[in-house]
């Protein structure tokens, strides 16, 4: 018989990709893991494992295995789901997995409301940008994402269902006293940038419609934090590309649409083929359910925030 635990490691394996990340990950010994690997070799008496100098991977048996664990484990949080609930209340853990600006406006009012509806159902709930949510979710560490279906470098293949929820327009963002108006990207080609982490969205973005516009954005500071990116711009140390959901009206900031429009798909993400636990449904209806702010604020006349 197949054990839960052992599996969850080899599929951490395929995900991590080294015995040493996975033993961090599940707070073990790298020794541990490669015994209980070994237990589950011998007990499906298949070769999961094949070393390569110090290093061992996963052999076809063990990635088809590894693979199909997620599905396992999957089904069987669903079952145990159901049991503890005697009925149709939804129970037990659901990971929701947002990246920062759908965290204050989409996640916490949705998770709100779960908790006063079902005292039984706990969302854990995870910051995690597009180029983080995606994997997770992939690897089973997360039921359920907040994302943008625009990240080309991470895109959303046949094994994920999506459920829109909304879309977000990316305006340029400057200090208090700059022009109104559409914003032509070319004439800021000297002006100093910030700009979110390498390979995030909104970094692999601003530098994509910055090039499309015949310059390389001069980066004078990167932040993962949209408010500390807002307090510069504020100050008037550098500008940014935003996302209208991410721009926090206590910053006297002037945010302004791009004369060429440019906006997100926001979606809610789960991984398909799996029976979905009556709390990840609700879940996904509360995020259905949930107005984001309005995002029609960037207007000529009224583009100040204060």
């Amino acid at each position: 018989m197949l054990n839960p635990w052992r599996l969850r490691l080899l599929s951490r394996l395929d995900t991590l990709g080294t015995v040493r990340a996975v033993a961090q990950d599940a707070n073990l010994s790298a020794s541990s893991v490669s015994q209980q690997l070994a237990v589950l070799e011998a007990e499906t008496r298949t070769q999961l494992l094949e070393r390569t100098g110090r290093r061992v991977r996963l052999t076809p048996a063990g990635l088809m295995l590894a693979r199909r664990a997620r599905a396992i484990l999957d089904h069987m949080d669903t079952v145990e789901a159901e049991l503890r609930s005697l009925g149709d209340e939804p129970v037990g853990l659901v990971r929701l997995g947002a990246f920062q600006s759908a965290i204050h406006t989409m996640a916490v009012p949705a998770v709100t409301r779960l908790a006063g509806a079902y005292p039984h159902l706990d969302v854990e709930l995870l910051e995690l940008e597009p180029h983080e949510s995606i994997p997770a979710l992939r690897g089973g560490d997360t039921d359920v994402i907040i994302t943008t279906t625009d990240f080309v470098e991470q895109p959303l293949g046949p094994d994920l269902d999506i459920v829109p929820l909304a879309t977000d327009p990316i305006v340029l963002v400057s200090s208090g006293d700059s022009p109104r108006g559409p914003a032509v990207l070319s004439a800021y080609a000297d002006e100093p940038w910030a700009l979110d982490m390498p390979q995030s969205y909104m970094a692999n973005l601003t530098l994509r419609l910055c090039r499309e516009s015949g310059f390389e954005p001069r980066v004078v500071c990167r932040f993962s934090n949209y408010l500390m990116t807002l307090q510069h711009v504020e100050a008037g140390l550098s500008i940014a590309l935003l996302p209208g959901l991410a721009v926090d009206h206590r910053y006297r900031v002037t945010t302004r649409e791009l004369a060429t429009p440019v906006t997100r798909t926001i979606a809610a993400v789960v991984r398909r083929g799996t029976p979905l636990r009556a709390g990840v449904n609700v879940v996904l209806e509360a995020l259905r359910q949930q107005e984001p702010p309005a995002l029609a604020q960037w207007t000529d006349e009224g583009a100040v925030n204060g």
